[in-house]
Formats: C-alpha cells, structure tokens, sequence
C-alpha cells in the first residue's frame, strides 16, 4: 500500500470513528459524575432543606419548583442510592410536617406536587404521616364530580403522578378514574376545545394562547417547558399506571404522538427552542425543556416503546449539548429559563443566567440523566 492510500485509508477510519462517536453516549462513569456533581451544587447551596425560598417575596420550600427537584433526587437516588440523599429527601419531609403549601383540602396541582416524593419516601418507609395530608386532599378531589382544575397544562406533571401512585399503593381505581377526568377536561375541554392540539401533537399551555394568539412568525404558541411538563406527566403516569386500565392505550398514544412531533423540532445542537414552532421568538438554547424532552425519550427506549434508530440520536444530541453546554465546572446548571409560562418568560436565558428559583431546572436534568444512565 502507497503512503497516500495508507493515509487516506487511515483518515477515513478516524472520521468513521468520529462519526460513530458522536452517535454514542458517554460511559456510565460520566454519565453519573454529572448527576452527583449538579446534585451536589445544589445540596451544597441548600444545606437546609426547610429554609424558606426567598425571590420577589418568601415561599415555603415544599412548593412545586421545589418538589420537582426531589422528583429528580428521588429518580437519582434509584441508580446511586447514597444515604445523603435519602436523608435529604426524609429532612425535607419532616421540615414541612410532611404537609402541602396551602392546606391538607388544596385542589392546586402545584401544592400537591410534593406528594410525588412524600409516597415514594412512604414506599420505603411506611410511617402514616408521611402521606397523611396529600391523601387527604386526592381523596377530597376524587370524590368531588368537579373535573375542570388543571387548566394549565404544567399541572398535569404536578398532580398526575401522585394519583397514580396512590392508586397502586391502594389498589384503588378510583384514583385512576379521577385522574382521567381530570387528563380529559384539559385535554378535551379547557380553553373552548381543549388544550390539546391534535393537528400538531402539542399543547398549548393554557387558554391564554389557545388561536386566535399566535407568535410572532405566525405559528400558534406551543412552550417547550409547558410541553415537557406533559411529556413528563405520561412517563410518570405510564411508568406506573397498569397497562389494563381503561384509558392506559390513550395516554400512551399521546405520549408517542408528541415524541412524533418533537423530533424534528430539535434544534442542530441538541436543544429545543423555548418556542418550539418559533425559533425567532427568544430562540437560544434551554435546559429544562430539552431535559424533560430527553427524559421522555430516553425512558420510551428503556421500556422498548421506541425504536433506537430513530429515537436514540435524539436522546444522545439532547444529553451532550446539556453536558458539554449547560453544566458548570462547579454544578451549577445554565440556561434554565426561569419561571413563567410562555417564550418571554425568565429571559434572558444564557450560560451564566441565574433563574429566579434553581432547583426546578435541577429536577428535570436528573429526571433525564438518570433515564440515560438506565440506557447504558
């Protein structure tokens, strides 16, 4: 073989090899260093996990921003079942009297948000109070014929999976069949005719930007946070939800219908735009919806429901731009847009921005990282 040949043949091998890499997760070793490394930031600035939140005014730390990081922990702890975390998760329990922001009688999604983490505590350990008071208030709703409280769409990943929990925990159907009210007044009925979109597969995210409202190149509004919120309500829901139950087949169609639509909505470096049908209405890079994104993907690859041709790319250029991106040599997560409702909110959204509250950011990032752990 000529030297010309030999180098030619040499270089076509390492661009394959590049090639090939680039379609590849990063070892399970790394995968991890990112989840206890944006964890324990997080645990390092929060040393007390009852210490009120303090933004635009004080809040109790058992509020939804708050309880969507202990979804994360929780689903991390699962693959590295540190004691610290555990111990972390149960202290932030006990700092709330294992109680709701408002009240045990609450009807608010965000309020109930916290009993995600209460029941799975309770799973381990079954002390009664741990789940005393977000019983009480699913059970209230469950036997009220009012169906008509999530009329936002993020309330769907904030209470959805606590009825399923409770169902299973209980064998008790009725939770399951309250929950579908509740999914298919949403879905079916809010904003006139739903919030549900079927023609493009998302959701607006609530009746404010149900069309006439449009963006500003004329596509109607779909959030991406708004939409991974639902993303992630079906996984959980799903994850949990007996496949004999009579709305099961729905809420999965749903659930593969929006991966569908998401696709070809991820933008070239891995990310989803915070406007997800108007790249020029605050375009840039976003962390929490991609992570809620690449967590979808990633659990219907651990479960068999997607193909891994199609799907697992997906998964592979959402967990590298997130890494490679967003995280910091210390921990700390960028480009979380902070709270809000729609493209505008929380901006602007950079490398080094800080949102209003860190730790929501922080939960949809470990939702994710631990599905992708689950993929190696």
């Amino acid at each position: 073989m000529t030297s010309r040949k030999f180098f030619l043949t040499l270089l076509f091998a390492s661009a394959s090899l590049i090639r090939v890499d680039a379609q590849r997760l990063p070892s399970s070793k790394k995968i991890l260093k990112s989840l206890r490394l944006t964890n324990q930031y997080f645990m390092n600035t929060w040393p007390d996990p009852g210490k009120p939140i303090v933004t635009n005014r004080e809040r109790p730390s058992n509020i939804w921003t708050r309880a969507v990081y202990y979804e994360g922990l929780m689903a991390l702890h699962a693959i590295d079942p540190q004691k610290k975390y555990y111990d972390y998760a149960v202290s932030w329990g006990e700092k709330h009297n294992w109680g709701l922001r408002s009240s045990p009688t609450t009807r608010n999604a965000d309020d109930q948000a916290c009993g995600q983490t209460y029941i799975d505590l309770y799973r381990i350990d079954k002390k009664p109070e741990r789940i005393k008071d977000i019983k009480t208030s699913i059970d209230l709703m469950v036997k009220s014929e009012k169906n008509d409280d999530w009329n936002w769409i993020d309330a769907l990943q904030m209470a959805m999976p606590v009825f399923t929990r409770l169902g299973v925990l209980y064998s008790d159907t009725n939770y399951f069949r309250k929950m579908y009210d509740l999914y298919a007044f949403s879905k079916y009925q809010h904003g006139g005719k739903g919030l549900y979109n079927p023609a493009d597969r998302l959701w607006w995210r609530d009746k404010d930007f149900v069309p006439p409202y449009k963006e500003p190149n004329g596509e109607d509004c779909y959030w991406s946070r708004g939409n991974g919120w639902v993303f992630a309500a079906l996984v959980r829901t799903l994850d949990m939800l007996p496949e004999n139950d009579p709305h099961y087949n729905e809420y999965m169609t749903d659930f593969k219908n929006m991966a569908d639509a998401l696709i070809p909505l991820q933008r070239k470096d891995g990310f989803w735009n915070v406007s997800l049908h108007d790249s020029t209405n605050f375009g840039g890079k976003e962390t929490s919806g991609t992570a809620l994104f690449a967590y979808g993907f990633a659990w219907g690859l651990n479960k068999g429901i997607f193909d891994r041709k199609t799907y697992y790319p997906v998964v592979v250029k959402a967990w590298k731009a997130m890494t490679k991106d967003a995280v910091h040599p210390n921990g700390f997560l960028g480009y979380v847009q902070g709270t809000g409702k729609e493209p505008k909110d929380g901006q602007p959204v950079s490398y080094t921005s800080k949102p209003d509250f860190e730790d929501y950011g922080l939960g949809c990032f470990l939702l994710a990282g631990t599905e992708v752990y689950k993929l190696k």
